[in-house]
């Protein structure tokens, strides 16, 4: 999915993380909970976002400040990989 359905409303959204002060919770699988979408701002340099779900086909993204955000979907299990120095954060919709 590229983008987040209509109607939906930011509610909150993470700190600025960078490659080492990412918490490691969002370096293995793990989801959001239903009805909650995410959006993954890269700020500067390159963070892999992966779709490990057994529902969706396995897919990988180089997300970067010059492309558009990484749109996590509610429940489907995924990670990140810093690939290098980055500066991300998550805004979460519902």
């Amino acid at each position: 999915m590229n983008a987040l359905p209509s109607g939906l409303e930011a509610y909150k959204r993470t700190p600025l993380f960078t490659e080492e002060t990412v918490p490691a919770g969002l370096l293995k699988d793990h989801s959001t909970k239903d009805g909650t979408w995410g959006l993954i701002h890269v700020e500067e340099g390159c963070l892999r976002y992966v779709v490990t779900d057994p529902a969706r086909p396995p897919s990988t993204v180089d997300l970067e400040p010059e492309g558009p955000a990484g749109v996590v979907e509610p429940t489907i299990v995924h990670r990140v990989e810093p690939l290098g120095p980055v500066r991300f954060w998550v805004e979460f919709w519902r």
